[in-house]
């Protein structure tokens, strides 16, 4: 019992928010009204949009595998890109990229400690421009002033993380020699913390290597590209008068939802997050929340085909990597 009581410390934050707010969602909207929505949707833009999801899985490969200098092959890559976000929507604890850094050292020589640093320094560039389409969206949604402050908050933190990365990365020695002194009288931290921090600065070689910077840069803006133009042909879908700025509004909301602690897959957040931002330009909840449901189904079916694939011929299973990422960050 006691046991349970500690481990729930960590997934039960994030299971009651997504209980909460999937309650608040029945209570806005008129479910039979969301399902009429579902049929009487742009079914020809779903198809389009559904077309260009998988296209940003597969250039999300390529991000991926820039950050990785071109290493592993692109289908190791790729594939592993499927598991994880697999993981994600059915593992806690955001597994998927502890797993997803796992299984491509497992199928390549390329150590874990060398990979899990490009999976983080991929996820603060997705929020650094999560948070400018955020913002750029807000100042052309009347709607919304009450969100601006909170957007450029937002924005100004992450300004602030990539100039400590740039920072870091550019005076690796330095940072090296500040944590070896201000752990001095904790041993163990400095034991476990110097090898993780040498791995996430050797990670950052994206912020020293001018080439690969413009390369990744390129290509996480293509994919971004696409999201936006995925999300803006789903949205128009069921609101015939949206915009390119409803498309950025809802990506953006859509991201930072995404980000809020929550069970396996976002549940609950994702749809309070899409449906929220586009009820304040449509004032019609129940609409929104059949976009938020399309959105879902694409993430699943796409990265799910892929991950699904990835188990089967390399004789994986969910609850069989679940056990060895637990043996794993027990041994680690």
């Amino acid at each position: 019992m006691k046991n349970f009581f500690q481990k729930s410390k960590r997934w039960l934050p994030g299971a009651t928010i997504s209980i909460i707010l999937i309650a608040v969602i029945f209570n806005a909207v008129d479910i039979p009204k969301t399902i009429a929505a579902l049929r009487d949707a742009n079914h020809s833009l779903l198809i389009i949009a559904a077309f260009l999801s998988a296209s940003w899985l597969m250039v999300r490969g390529i991000v991926w595998r820039t950050l990785l200098q071109n290493r592993p092959s692109y289908r190791d890559t790729f594939i592993t890109l499927g598991e994880g976000y697999l993981m994600n929507n059915f593992l806690p604890f955001r597994l998927g990229e502890l797993g997803r850094a796992f299984l491509l050292s497992e199928k390549t020589e390329l150590k874990f400690t060398k990979i899990l640093p490009t999976i983080i320094v991929e996820r603060i560039f997705d929020l650094i421009i999560s948070a400018a389409i955020f913002i750029t969206a807000v100042s052309f949604v009347a709607e919304a002033k009450g969100t601006e402050q909170s957007a450029y908050i937002i924005g100004g933190i992450v300004l602030l993380a990539i100039i400590i990365l740039y920072f870091l990365a550019h005076n690796q020695e330095w940072a090296l020699n500040f944590f070896t002194k201000i752990t001095a009288r904790i041993p163990k931290v400095q034991e476990l913390g110097g090898g993780l921090l040498k791995s996430l600065l050797a990670g950052l070689s994206v912020f020293t290597d001018g080439a690969l910077f413009l390369r990744f840069i390129f290509w996480m803006l293509f994919n971004w590209s696409i999201a936006i133009i995925q999300f803006t042909l789903v949205i128009t879908a069921f609101f015939p008068q949206a915009t390119v700025i409803w498309g950025m509004f809802g990506l953006g909301a859509a991201a930072f939802g995404g980000a809020i602690p929550s069970l396996p897959g976002a549940i609950g957040t994702l749809e309070a997050a899409i449906g929220g931002a586009l009820n304040l330009l449509s004032n019609d909840m129940s609409t929104a929340l059949a976009v938020a449901l399309i959105v879902r189904l694409y993430n699943y079916t796409f990265s799910g085909i892929v991950g699904i694939y990835g188990f089967n011929t390399e004789g994986e299973t969910l609850s069989g990597i679940y056990r060895k990422l637990m043996d794993f960050r027990k041994n680690s």
